[in-house]
């Protein structure tokens, strides 16, 4: 069912046996709640349709004659009209229900004291859907690969502006290039072709003295799965000491392997927003290099962190699974399990290591990019512990040396199982999954839903059946 603004036809008595969803038509819509609601978590999005504004929440009530009546009794009483309501059993309170509703942004006001009447005088649980920090709100989430857009721009620091302590701080030349590389991740959109960059023969030079150095390194200290596709690298996208790759080359040839995919940022994101394009396979990639003065420092990531040490491994189907499923394990979720999410990734996808045989590689961007600490790692200098999410996501670290403690996963197949248990014990009324198809997030929330991704394993087995 298309998800359209919807009338309130009447206001109805709740029973275990007669829950049914509101709306213009009498077939059940595909998804009970959140099938859609991904588009509404703003906290007012744009309805294509009718080019108004909608707030919506939800909120629990008990099992009862006559609980639904009064709370939207409430709604009647401050002249709220609701523009669509669904309803689905409670996945936390089996003796309650759940109710999705969708108000005009006109209503803000008003909805915000029939929220507090909810509380106080129903004893309703209410989750505001919103962008906005606010106490017991959902996050806003990407629906779809198109909505990255609406963050990508939103960077915390750097991009055109450096620090003082910056190696190009005080060479213009090196700020106005910075300026055009971040001009050019501004007005970036999803679905465009990444610009091709000429790159300068300082620029130039100062890859080649990374590249040499870290390629190197690569035989012993990089786990197989780099240097399996490290080769094709320098075979299909013009990795070479004397040349820079571009992005668009990069993002095509990744594609092909995994469906992962770059799109060019000024600078660093929140971990929410950097996090939640994984979700969407999708790697938000400097374009920029550092400076020439420091060839083998810098403080931010730059062209060379993002090709040399991210690229090789989201080519790898199973990296690229684990990485999108710490990616997925952020979306509307809690600011401080996001936190904690972060620190996995930052041991993980930056700083891990791995056991392949009887001894220990890196797999981490962070170790692969930086030619002292890809040394360092691996001697008895560093603390070893087994990757446990639990542990891990509490560690502290510092971002200006190199680490002190390191975690080593078993495998990345190993890795990601511990990383999708540690998303279930995430607080979210729901959970979530990534539609390649559609290239969207999939809300499952009811049983019609996971009878429909049921069918979908079901056929992939079959298929695994006939193979075998």
């Amino acid at each position: 069912m298309h998800h359209c603004l919807l009338k309130i036809l009447c206001i109805f008595s709740i029973s275990k046996r007669n829950c049914v969803n509101i709306c213009s038509n009498k077939k059940s819509p595909k998804s009970v709640i959140y099938q859609g609601v991904p588009k509404l978590l703003h906290k007012t999005v744009c309805d294509k349709r009718r080019k108004s504004e909608v707030i919506s929440c939800i909120f629990s009530l008990k099992e009862e004659v006559g609980a639904l009546a009064r709370a939207l009794r409430l709604f009647e009483e401050k002249g709220i009209t609701l523009t669509h309501i669904e309803s689905r059993p409670s996945q936390a309170n089996k003796d309650h229900y759940e109710f999705f509703i969708s108000v005009d942004s006109t209503s803000s006001q008003a909805l915000d004291e029939v929220i507090n009447s909810l509380r106080t005088q129903i004893s309703g649980h209410v989750h505001e859907l919103s962008r906005n920090k606010q106490k017991d709100t959902v996050p806003w989430f990407p629906n779809d690969i198109p909505d990255l857009d609406r963050f990508a721009n939103q960077i915390l620091s750097y991009g055109s502006e450096l620090d003082a302590d910056h190696p190009g701080f005080t060479d213009p030349v090196y700020r106005a290039r910075r300026k055009e590389f971040a001009d050019i991740a501004y007005n970036y959109r999803h679905g465009q072709t990444i610009p091709r960059m000429e790159y300068t023969e300082d620029e130039k030079a100062t890859w080649g003295t990374v590249f040499k150095e870290l390629k190197s390194l690569y035989p012993t200290h990089a786990c197989r799965e780099h240097n399996r596709v490290f080769p094709l690298l320098e075979k299909y996208c013009g990795y070479r000491p004397d040349n820079i790759p571009q992005l668009e080359d990069v993002s095509r040839f990744l594609q092909s392997c995994t469906g992962f995919r770059l799109r060019p940022v000024a600078g660093l994101l929140s971990s929410r927003d950097f996090l939640a394009g994984l979700a969407f396979r999708v790697f938000h990639s400097t374009q920029y290099i550092r400076h020439s003065s420091k060839p083998t420092y810098t403080p931010e990531p730059d062209i060379c962190h993002e090709l040399l040490g991210h690229v090789p491994l989201f080519a790898d189907p199973s990296f690229a699974q684990f990485s999108q499923e710490i990616g997925l394990a952020t979306l509307g979720a809690p600011d401080e399990y996001v936190e904690k999410l972060a620190t996995v990734y930052w041991f993980t996808v930056e700083f891990g290591l791995c056991k392949q045989g009887s001894e220990i590689k890196a797999y981490g961007a962070g170790l692969l990019s930086s030619f002292g600490e890809l040394q360092y790692c691996l001697t008895d200098k560093p603390k070893l512990q087994p990757f446990d999410p639990d542990k891990t996501s509490l560690q502290k670290y510092p971002i200006t040396e190199y680490q002190p403690v390191y975690f080593v996963a078993e495998s990345f197949e190993d890795a990601q199982e511990k990383v999708r248990k540690f998303a279930a014990t995430i607080p979210r009324p729901f959970t979530v999954r990534y539609n390649p198809y559609t290239q969207s997030i999939d809300v499952l929330d009811n049983t019609q839903q996971l009878r429909s991704l049921a069918d979908s394993i079901s056929s992939t087995y079959q298929l695994m059946l006939a193979v075998l």
